[in-house]
């Protein structure tokens, strides 16, 4: 009797925990579209930039928290292909080494001058979703396009009429901007 009480004290002193670790998790899938957020993963990065996966899902959507970066909002959240995130990697070094906004921008500029940028997955969802909290937030998507260039697409490369264009035409971070975003 005395062991099943004890279990029932340390299992319910776990609950809040649990709950907390639930509710993070729910915080950064909200990012997610809504037709794909059940099915989505969710991953935490390590200093290293390492990441461990707290939710495991079954389509190919990853979200997580970046929040925690310097230089972002209180709620902020990607989510993005599974086979980005050697690029997110690099993109959270160049953001931590790079201090500012310009020092991040030259060590994008000066990996894509040597090769050494890593390619986003072509035709990948950029999903960043980014507020003072989760309800205030607004969403902005992108489709990586790497090395694309208006010839290849047919797309301009600067916002027009209301419809899609490329930024960064040809350059690893060539991506489809779309419109009202």
């Amino acid at each position: 009797m005395k062991t099943s009480v004890l279990l029932f004290i340390v299992g319910a002193l776990a609950l809040p925990s649990v709950a907390s670790a639930q509710d993070a998790i729910d915080q950064i899938l909200l990012g997610a579209p809504a037709r794909l957020r059940e099915a989505a993963s969710v991953i935490k990065w390590n200093a290293d930039y390492t990441h461990e996966v707290v939710k495991k899902g079954t389509n190919q959507l990853v979200c997580y928290a970046r929040s925690g970066e310097d230089r972002r909002p209180a709620y902020a959240v990607q989510c993005t292909s599974m086979g980005n995130l050697d690029r997110v990697a690099q993109n959270r070094r160049f953001r931590a080494e790079g201090k500012t906004s310009d020092g991040e921008k030259a060590l994008v500029d000066a990996a894509e001058k040597n090769g050494t940028r890593v390619k986003p997955e072509y035709g990948a969802p950029w999903i960043s979703t980014n507020g003072p909290d989760a309800m205030k937030a607004g969403t902005h998507t992108t489709i990586a396009v790497p090395d694309a260039t208006a010839a290849s697409t047919g797309l301009p490369v600067k916002p027009g009429k209301g419809g899609a264009w490329i930024m960064d035409a040809g350059t690893t971070t060539a991506h489809i901007m779309l419109p009202g975003q």
